[in-house]
């Protein structure tokens, strides 16, 4: 059984298509282990060993699925979102120590001038006219002495991300080899996926679940994945015409932008048959997954992943989807636990899980690593940090994060709750339940919408509506309407801080 990343790649016949983009011939499996041979020797000439860090700056797009599928054969990846600026790469560069950066071959901007600060060997990849799909030419500027060759083992880290950090410095999560693949396995079973099977990845290539759920797991079935230069719900049925995909994998808010663009390409969705629909990384409305599920005569599968878990923890069957669900245990054990003890419970409490994806630890942060982690049942478990509970099927419900949970004076209010009886509003396409900061209360519940197309509705009529389907403790006190609600790099919406950034937290 695979356990390293190069490992991953070993089955799978050279004729096989891996890697394609809208307009761009397909790189083979065999062109795919070509380019890892060629890319390992310039690391190595250049100074970069198997346990080194290299980031890895590229737009979305077929060159950056290869050059994390390639660089994590060799040495440990670190995806960096490109849009950073100058001191926030900087942070994140030197954070993870990092000893080498990939960029596009004319990138000259913010990335090149944090990665010379630290004397990091600049790595450029360049692609050859009408060369396919993720192939490209890697070549070093600044080299260091040249290492000797040597292939990671399972215990080395294959990948470094960090938390969000939202409400506190991001953590950095390292993800062994052994890791990813477990994960990537873990994928490729819930979804059945084999070399007949086609994604087609909108999801950003510097997170977790595009790389993972998207890249990793069809390369372990020997699938295909057709890159798209990120998520533009415009072009995404001209992709989908393009590439023929019969699965694609986002968020809930690109599912909703692609439901709005369904009516009218009804002749691509009815030309090219999806077997399933993929949503994670952020709880889907069960109205949402019944429109997808009409709209495109498929199953809709949501799975629930974070970094921690290298990506997928629980998934929804195949053959048997519960709405308002996040799925069955799918890859790790999954368990409630107590939320202040060590222990494990029945009943509501907090998402903990065990298993060969769960990094190892939180690096150089034994504060987190004590909080997060504990020993019971002759197990390590890793907390989760949201708040959930198993029913009698084992479909795991999730209640919100705990740092979202809304605290009423002294009433607990899930936003997930409320977020699902808006979703019910005929005049409601999107909503996202947030905690408001109260003088006298502590907090109180708020609500952000957006409106479908056509339709009207009152800040009243709205709180009217949840009045009439929520006790009163729980029905928001404010409702603001917009035309957008914000959302993080990955396109979730992001409840913690959204009350400052709609402006309605008085600031002294």
């Amino acid at each position: 059984m695979a356990q390293t990343f190069s490992e991953l790649l070993a089955p799978h016949p050279d004729a096989a298509p891996a890697i394609g983009a809208p307009g761009r011939e397909w790189l083979s499996y065999g062109g795919l282990r070509t380019l890892s041979t060629d890319v390992r020797a310039t690391l190595r000439a250049a100074g970069v060993g198997p346990k080194d860090r290299v980031a890895i700056v590229l737009p979305n797009g077929p060159e950056m699925a290869t050059a994390f599928a390639t660089i994590a054969q060799a040495a440990t990846t670190a995806p960096l979102n490109p849009a950073y600026k100058e001191d926030e790469f900087a942070f994140y560069l030197e954070d993870l120590g990092a000893r080498a950066i990939v960029l596009a071959a004319d990138e000259d901007g913010a990335a090149l001038r944090a990665a010379r600060r630290f004397g990091l060997i600049v790595l450029r990849v360049a692609v050859p006219d009408d060369a396919a799909a993720g192939a490209f030419d890697l070549t070093a500027e600044n080299p260091g002495a040249p290492v000797s060759d040597g292939m990671p083992d399972a215990d080395d880290v294959a990948l470094v991300l960090h938390t969000s950090g939202t409400t506190s410095r991001p953590k950095i999560v390292p993800l062994l080899q052994s890791n990813v693949v477990a994960s990537a396995r873990n994928v490729a079973d819930s979804l059945a996926l084999s070399d007949r099977d086609r994604c087609l990845n909108v999801m950003p290539l510097f997170h977790i679940h595009g790389l993972l759920a998207a890249v990793s797991a069809s390369l372990h079935a020997g699938a295909s994945i057709a890159c798209a230069p990120g998520f533009d719900a415009m072009k995404f049925f001209g992709w989908m015409k393009e590439a023929r995909p019969n699965w694609y994998t986002a968020v809930p808010t690109m599912h909703q932008a692609i439901l709005t663009r369904a009516p009218r390409n009804a002749d691509v969705i009815a030309d090219v048959p999806l077997r399933f629909l993929r949503s994670s990384s952020a709880s889907l409305p069960a109205q949402v997954m019944q429109a997808l599920s009409e709209t495109f005569g498929a199953p809709v599968i949501e799975a629930y992943g974070m970094t921690e878990a290298a990506h997928q923890m629980c998934c929804n069957p195949l053959d048997r989807q519960k709405p308002g669900s996040v799925g069955v245990a799918a890859g790790p054990l999954v368990r409630i636990a107590d939320e202040t003890e060590n222990r494990l419970i029945d009943g509501t409490g907090e998402v903990c899980i065990s298993g060969p994806n769960v990094t190892p630890g939180y690096e150089s942060n034994p504060d987190a690593n004590q909080k997060n982690f504990f020993e019971a049942e002759g197990r390590r478990w890793f907390r989760t940090g949201d708040q959930g509970m198993l029913d009698a099927d084992g479909f795991l419900h999730l209640t919100g994060r705990l740092k979202e949970i809304i605290n009423r004076g002294g009433e607990k209010v899930s936003p997930l709750e409320v977020d699902g009886v808006l979703m019910d509003h005929p005049a409601i396409q999107q909503v996202v339940t947030f905690a408001l900061p109260h003088p006298k209360l502590g907090e109180e519940v708020a609500a952000a919408v957006v409106l479908r197309d056509g339709q009207s509705a009152t800040e009243a009529d709205i709180r009217a509506f949840a009045g009439e389907r929520l006790a009163a403790f729980k029905v928001p006190r404010r409702v603001v309407i917009l035309d957008e609600i914000p959302k993080g790099a990955t396109g979730k919406m992001q409840r913690i801080g959204l009350a400052e950034k709609l402006g309605l937290v008085e600031t002294a």
